[in-house]
């Protein structure tokens, strides 16, 4: 089964040319809607996504109305090749994964996403291991100064409950009670 899905990001967009190319291209059934795609949530798509079988094709008037970055439409286009439904756009003819030619770019695409995402990684990694050289501490800022603690530890030690210490320091009382555990390790 052929479908055709368009989106526009605001309701002050029209719809009127994608699903004109879509009826041109005889889609079968064609899901629509208004939404950012920077909203994880499209119904639409999702509803779309869910009743795709094995031979199914998927038409868009632009590859940029299905994902809203590379990495995330070369996610689509894997989970879609996966489950053997084609995607074709419009605008972009290269962009045909019913053809082995549109296979072949999609497979160097996300080739080169790979790459990109292994620079990434490596790239955060090192900084990370430069930055741990250079002290920074990673994480949440601790809730209590140093001397809090120890003003808490003795007054823990001297029979106050961790209730009222958490009320007296402003905190939760796991925070009073990790202050507790990491003074007697």
């Amino acid at each position: 089964m052929r479908f055709g899905y368009a989106r526009v990001s605001t309701s002050e967009q029209n719809l009127g040319l994608q699903l004109d190319a879509l009826k041109a291209e005889r889609c079968e059934r064609v899901f629509q809607e208004t939404v950012s795609s920077r909203r994880a949530e499209r119904p639409e798509l999702r509803a779309l996504l869910g009743q795709l079988r094995a031979g199914d094709e998927i038409v868009v008037y632009k590859l940029d109305r299905l994902a809203r970055s590379t990495m995330q439409l070369l996610e689509m286009m894997e989970d879609l090749g996966r489950r053997d439904v084609a995607v074709r756009s419009i605008h972009e003819p290269w962009a045909d994964t019913s053809t082995a030619h549109g296979k072949m770019i999609m497979t160097v695409f996300a080739g080169v996403a790979e790459f990109e995402r292994d620079l990434i990684r490596q790239r955060t990694l090192d900084g990370r291991k430069a930055a741990l050289a250079r002290g920074v501490r990673f994480g949440r800022p601790p809730r209590l100064s140093k001397a809090q603690r120890e003003h808490l530890l003795g007054a823990w030690r001297s029979g106050t409950p961790p209730a009222e210490l958490a009320e007296i320091f402003d905190v939760s009382t796991d925070t009073i009670y990790r202050a507790i555990k990491a003074a007697q390790a």
